[in-house]
């Protein structure tokens, strides 16, 4: 869920993760026939309403010796409509011993499968009359999981060497019908009971507290959201101001690095407590003398596909996101790691309490939660400065969002892979971005407000798009709000004072809905062109688009929330460009005019005529005029606008040039981030000669600041990261200084056995000059290989997937696929990494195709892992022949190995767009770094 800065410096930006939508699969094409050969009652992909459940009673044994499991489920029933059929979900199981417990007495129903829709039809010879209340009753059978859903095996390695085996479940978005027979989709809310069967030498955990092996039942909520755990985990516990226990449960030999988190999680909930007004919404009740306990668990697995999950009550975790280890953990790990346990604890109110009605409208769970994740830590970790890392999220979402196979942030989708592929960049990252853009325009208080009153209104509910609006509309009039709230009585009372801070003054009455509707109803984002003549500025918009048809981009108005400020005031200044095109009035004329301050908005800005030689005049003579947000949006905006033809390459690399004098995170990361993937492309050609003199140049950039890092963990957390990723790249680069200082602490470290200290931050840099060499390389594996420090070893797992030596590059790629000794949760990050390596991008497309049937069976068509894949794989290539081979291989896949993917249209397009900027601009880059004397060779790796 979280991919480190490092990573990107090291291996260019990733393509977004996302996937395609298949034609409209709701109803089938011919009428449905069961297993049995028998006509199927019901012929769409999304349940019929006629019945809902009202409460499961779950009896679940899981064998892990025979890695299987059986089970009973009861389920209450509430009959809307007179029906003698009950549809419902049920993947990959036997059903068996199905019954109707009816106030009439119980009797058998007959059972008819559609695989295809993953449903059976339960057939009642008597009608369920609408108003009373049924249950059924199913015995089910089935093997744990082979894949990381449902409920699935997992396995660890004590440091003995012993494999030790568990059983966890990951439901999200479509797979509790693999776990038991269910009404699987999220508005079928409900409450379950659930009693575990398990050996003495194991415990088990649910998303309630045990009562005597048996769950308290819970709250109403999805099917996606249950969750049980069945391992030999340990535990830790603290109680927050707000007295709900938390708990940390992960493999005993890693139970100490859980303090961390802990606290973490301890100080998260109890923000959220207070920030949203409404208490950890998941009580864990147990009843002892006459005490109420709250409890929320959060738990490590060994093996896992996503980040993490945010089951209610029972959050769950990669094993990176959760351990960390003070000694050697890095600034980077730390951040990580309470970004994702705020995403997932923010879950527990967008997304359990007050849920999407269907995955369409994904974006108001996982926008809101990625959101979150930079609200809370802003205040409860302000040393983390978290700020610095927010406008990396919009910049990743307007990447896939600048192709025409994007979609809407809320767009239909029907069947599971749809659903799959909604777990992309667009859901999580625009969501927070427009969010993000929204507050800054209602202002915070009446954003907080609004958000709060939606919370309230819809507990335990499900929503769609304008239930939300409509919260955040008229905010000031409504009772959903406890009197006691003073800062909001405050607000509101103060509403109609004139602030340049706030639109709430105005005369005109916002409509929220309209505004947000341009946001999430249509796919892309708008370029604003911005022209000075005088004290007259000329604004118009247009869709931005990564395209060689311009008929693509007509027919799109957004309503822009627009900020801006000028070289003859700091006040920042607001207007809503409702229109194509519009005009305001300065109050003089001015030197420079800057849009989208701090990047608050989720548009670009063009600077026509001569406005961008004025901000690269500003640049080069008083950069700190503008904040680092400003300066890195500006470095993004250019290269961006090389892509489409708006701004030359020398333009862009003339606004580098102030780069040289750039100290703050944002801005340097943001300018490898546009420089880096320029010779990225030229290492999957045969252009020595240009590519390392585009490598001098950023080098000859960077070499000040580069040179003024300090070899320690010295410094805020921001300039700590920084240094990881000066160094690393210094050493990649074979900038000399770097390679003699790494290779000196790498055969110190050897010589010790690994026993040395390394200063954490630095220890990517020295494991990738280290891993360069078969003997070192080797030694890396051999401490790889025996680590419990997960974060340890996925920098070393990283670096030596940065070594020139194929061999090793290959082997990595099948033993992570054979899952013994280099987990297969980690294969994607290792192929990816491979690819961006230029020894191995040949290698890392070769393996792609061999195992593909095997990496979608394990990681499931649609995910966002598959998408991962794909496009990190291919997004570098640049040439028609190998658009050629990319389009061969996928286009021979059918519709059930993944021709249908979103991503895969991602990928040509990508591919399309790369072939297009060298074709146009080679001969300018060389051209310009001719003028500019920057020479090479810098001999790569």
């Amino acid at each position: 869920m979280f991919v480190a800065p490092l990573l990107l410096l090291l291996f260019g930006p990733f393509a977004p993760s996302s996937g395609a939508q298949l034609p409209n699969e709701g109803q089938a094409k011919d009428p449905p026939i069961a297993t049995n050969g028998q006509p199927f009652p019901w012929d769409r992909m999304r349940l019929p309403k006629t019945v809902s459940p009202i409460h499961y009673d779950l009896i679940i044994h899981p064998n892990l010796t025979t890695f299987d499991f059986t089970g009973v489920a009861r389920i209450e029933l509430d009959v809307h409509e007179d029906t003698s059929v009950i549809i419902l979900h049920a993947k990959q199981m036997q059903i068996s011993n199905v019954l109707l417990l009816a106030p009439e007495g119980v009797r058998p129903l007959q059972v008819l499968e559609n695989p295809r829709f993953h449903q059976l039809a339960l057939l009642s010879d008597s009608v369920l009359t609408k108003g009373r209340k049924y249950e059924v009753q199913l015995g089910f059978a089935a093997n744990l999981s082979d894949s990381y859903h449902g409920f699935y095996k997992s396995s660890y390695r004590t440091s003995t060497g012993e494999v030790r085996f568990m059983a966890s479940t990951q439901f999200e978005a479509t797979f509790a019908r693999g776990a038991f027979p269910c009404f699987d989709e999220p508005a079928f809310k409900a409450n379950f009971t659930i009693r575990i069967t398990r050996e003495p030498r194991h415990i088990a955990i649910s998303n309630m507290r045990l009562l005597e092996d048996n769950f308290d039942t819970t709250v109403k909520m999805s099917t996606y959201l249950v969750a049980y755990i069945v391992s030999d985990f340990l535990s830790v516990s603290k109680t927050t101001q707000h007295g709900v226990k938390i708990s940390i449960y992960a493999v005993p030999e890693k139970i100490d690095q859980t303090a961390f988190a802990l606290d973490a999680a301890v100080k998260l909930l109890d923000f959220y407590d207070d920030y949203f007004d409404i208490p950890y919404p998941l009580p864990k009740q147990v009843v002892f003398k006459c005490l109420m306990l709250f409890a929320a668990d959060l738990a490590a697995i060994p093996d896992f596909q996503s980040g993490a999950m945010e089951n209610w009550g029972l959050t769950t975790y990669r094993e990176t996101g959760l351990l960390f280890d003070a000694d050697r953990s890095s600034a980077s790990d730390k951040l990580g790691i309470t970004k994702v346990i705020a995403h997932e604890l923010a879950h527990q109110w967008f997304g359990n309490l007050v849920t999407m009605e269907w995955w369409n409208d994904l974006w108001l769970n996982e926008g809101f939660a990625k959101f979150m994740e930079y609200i809370s830590l802003d205040i409860t970790y302000p040393e983390l400065h978290v700020d610095d890392f927010f406008l990396g999220k919009c910049f990743e979402a307007m990447e896939v969002d600048s192709l025409s196979s994007s979609h809407p942030v809320s767009t239909p989708v029907e069947n599971p892979m749809q659903i799959q592929e909604m777990f992309d960049d667009v859901s999580y990252d625009k969501g927070a971005c427009i969010l993000n853009m929204l507050r800054d325009f209602l202002t915070p208080e009446a954003f907080e407000i609004g958000i709060i009153q939606y919370l309230k209104r819809y507990s335990y509910q499900n929503t769609v798009n304008s239930h939300l609006w409509e919260s955040l509309t008229n905010i000031c009039d409504s009772d959903d709000l406890d009197e006691g709230r003073m800062k909001h009585k405050e607000f509101c009372s103060k509403r109609h004072v004139p602030s340049g801070a706030s639109k709430w003054y105005s005369d005109d009455e916002l409509d929220v809905r309209a505004i947000m509707d341009t946001w999430t109803l249509q796919e892309g984002f708008p370029l604003v062109t911005v022209e000075v003549r005088g004290r007259e500025v000329r604004l118009s918009q247009e869709r931005y688009l990564k395209t060689d048809d311009p008929s693509l981009t007509e027919g799109f108005l957004w309503q822009i929330p627009l900020t801006y400020m000028t070289s003859a005031s700091s006040t920042i200044h607001r207007f809503l460009l409702k229109t194509k095109t519009d005009v305001l009035y300065l109050p003089e004329e001015v030197d420079w005019v800057k849009f989208n301050v701090d990047m608050s908005g989720y548009y670009m800005v063009h600077y026509a005529d001569n406005g961008w030689n004025s901000i690269i005049r500003l640049l080069q003579h008083n950069h700190t005029a503008l904040t680092s947000n400003d300066r890195a949006s500006l470095i993004h905006t250019v290269f961006q606008l090389v892509s489409i033809g708006k701004v030359r390459l020398d333009t862009a690399l003339e606004l580098s040039l102030y780069l040289s004098r750039e100290t703050e995170i944002m801005a340097v990361t943001q300018g490898f981030g546009e420089l880096v993937p320029l010779y990225k492309l030229m290492e999957k050609r045969d252009m020595p000669a240009l590519e390392n003199q585009m490598k001098g140049y950023i080098v000859d950039l960077f070499r000040g600041l580069i040179d003024r890092q300090e070899w320690s963990d010295s410094g805020s957390v921001s300039e700590r990261v920084l240094r990881s990723y000066l160094l690393l790249f210094a050493c990649v680069r074979n900038y000399t200084p770097c390679v003699t200082k790494a290779t000196q602490l790498f055969n110190q470290w050897k010589a010790s056995d690994g026993k040395i200290s390394l200063p954490v931050d630095i220890t990517m840099a020295v494991f990738v000059i280290g891993a360069r060499t078969p003997e070192g390389w080797n030694f890396l594996f051999e401490k790889y290989r025996n680590s419990m420090q997960m974060s340890v070893k996925s920098r070393m797992k990283t670096a030596m997937t940065v070594t020139p030596l194929q061999d090793k590059l290959k082997w990595m790629m099948e033993q992570s696929l054979r899952g013994d000794v280099m987990k297969t949760q980690d294969l994607p990050d290792v192929v990816v990494s491979v690819s961006r390596n230029p020894h191995g991008f040949k290698l890392a497309w070769d393996f792609l195709r061999a195992n593909w049937h095997t990496l979608i069976k394990k990681f499931d068509l649609g995910s966002s892992t598959i998408s991962y894949m794909v496009t990190g794989v291919t997004n570098q290539y640049s040439t028609r022949e190998m658009l050629n081979e990319v389009r061969s291989f996928f286009g021979s896949l059918t519709e059930e190995t993944g021709s249908e993917m979103r991503c895969i249209q991602q990928t040509y397009e990508t591919i399309e767009d790369n072939i297009r900027w060298m074709d146009t601009n080679l001969p300018l880059l060389r051209a310009w770094l001719d003028k500019h004397r920057h020479k090479g060779p810098h001999e790569d790796l």
